[in-house]
């Protein structure tokens, strides 16, 4: 079978799916790739590497298209809300797709790809198993991004991270907030530690305290319990408003302390929850900064401009999205193993396996012959459940 790699189209985005080093491992297993001229350019993966490793180079995008049984993407139509619509054209029935679909978001995007017959798999409904964590593309790129928010802080800033004794006198170290300890907040306090900054953090969920404490970080506990604080993937689910506004309130005074806060708290499929409010901001220091890593779902800070940076009340909140794509090197580097590993499960002696009793298969595939296969999208688009085949018939 053929894999293809067409350039991203998303504006700004500087990745690629599979990087030259991936084009070895997928031959081992039976599979050819083709990429499109200048598809790794941006992130640092010359057309001449890519050949070298035994790659075709192929001039057009829809040669891509055309030759492909696989089409590998970073951002596909779904996550790719401004131009991945064009691609939709190029695909042919029974076609494979692999990449970010954001399936829970909108059901129509999800619609317009079942109606072409496309096979597609949304590498975000990845199971959180041991056994997947090697396909787990989300939280590689959530790595990435929570390092690189360090950084962005750091930057915007107006005093230094560590503690410095010079002969000009003693700089006191920057007090930095996690809030939201997912991979992300995990990442953010270990390179903030190594900045040298004195590090707090704040998670709904208890059982990431003893995480947090072995990074060196204090693990803020609030006089507030919420119920049912993850599920069962690991991920934090949604509380009450009256659950959020206590946390608000108990929150403030903490953030009022801080040099830096970075917001990562997100919910899959809904909206962010507003952890960091108006009052909260104009509490803080001047100069102090705010990262909000969950722009793109609505921000946890009540005053965040999704994708851009805005100084409120003297201080500075930076909602830039897709922050995996500034570091484009190494963050394709994890995804196109993240992939290499999934596309060796999905394929075996040259077929496309699709076996259902696979839970990674199962839960990342999304549309099949031209319907929504995904329980949980279905679910969550208000969609009926398919009946299966023999109950149909009976």
């Amino acid at each position: 079978m053929i894999v293809g790699v067409p350039r991203e189209s998303f504006p700004g985005e500087r990745r690629v799916a599979l990087v030259p080093a991936a084009v070895p491992s997928l031959a081992k297993a039976g599979l050819e790739v083709v990429v499109e001229t200048g598809a790794g350019t941006e992130a640092g993966y010359l057309d001449a590497e890519y050949l070298a490793k035994g790659a075709k180079v192929l001039p057009q995008r829809a040669d891509v298209f055309g030759a492909a049984d696989i089409v590998t993407q970073v951002l596909c139509y779904g996550s790719n809300d401004r131009t991945g619509k064009a691609d939709l054209s190029l695909f042919r029935r029974d076609q494979v797709l692999v990449g970010f679909l954001r399936p829970l978001g909108s059901v129509e995007t999800i619609q317009d790809i079942a109606r072409e017959g496309i096979t597609a798999f949304s590498v975000e409904l990845m199971p959180r198993t041991t056994r997947a964590q090697g396909m787990d593309a989300l939280s590689a790129m959530a790595t990435v991004a929570g390092y690189k928010a360090v950084l962005i802080a750091a930057d915007a800033l107006p005093k230094l991270f560590p503690m410095l004794t010079t002969a000009a006198g003693t700089i006191t170290p920057a007090r930095v907030l996690i809030l939201g300890v997912g991979v992300a907040g995990l990442q953010a306090i270990a390179t903030a530690r190594r900045l040298g900054a004195v590090v707090s953090a704040y998670d709904l969920r208890p059982a990431v305290k003893e995480q947090v404490q072995s990074l060196g970080a204090r693990f803020v506990e609030l006089a507030i319990e919420a119920k049912d604080a993850q599920d069962a993937r690991g991920y934090a689910t949604a509380q009450d408003e009256s659950f959020y506004r206590r946390q608000r309130e108990l929150l403030g005074k903490v953030i009022a302390e801080q040099d830096v806060v970075i917001t990562t708290a997100v919910i899959p499929g809904k909206k962010a929850p507003t952890l960091v409010t108006k009052e909260m901001v104009m509490g803080m220091a001047p100069g102090s900064v705010i990262v909000d890593l969950a722009a793109e779902r609505g921000g946890n800070c009540e005053l965040t401009h999704v994708g851009e940076k805005a100084v409120e009340h003297g201080v500075t909140i930076i909602g830039w999205v897709n922050l995996a794509s500034s570091v484009p090197y190494h963050a394709s580097q994890m995804y196109a193993r993240n992939l290499t590993t999934f596309l060796t499960l999905l394929v075996k002696e040259g077929k496309l396996q699709l076996n259902l009793q696979d839970d990674i298969i199962r839960e990342t595939l999304v549309t099949y012959g031209g319907e929504i296969v995904n329980a949980r999208v279905r679910e969550f688009s208000s969609l009926p459940a398919l009946v299966p085949q023999e109950e149909a018939k009976k």
